[in-house]
């Protein structure tokens, strides 16, 4: 995954447009250090999924 489409997808989770986003273990660190950089990054939720994996979604409500 590259910047720009790592970008195109925290953007569609933060406008609704996607509901959710699964990113591969091989992935992740390029997600995350995208990720991180968000001014809104307490919104968005990260769950880990079986083999390394993890599925992020948006929340209205930033967690704590």
């Amino acid at each position: 995954m590259d910047v720009k489409e790592i970008e195109g997808l925290v953007e569609g989770l933060r406008s609704g447009e996607l509901n959710e986003v699964y990113v591969r273990k091989e992935d992740f660190l390029s997600f995350r250090s995208v990720l991180v950089k968000q001014k809104d990054f307490k919104h968005f939720r990260g769950i880990a999924a079986q083999g390394g994996h993890a599925v992020y979604h948006y929340l209205e409500t930033a967690r704590s």
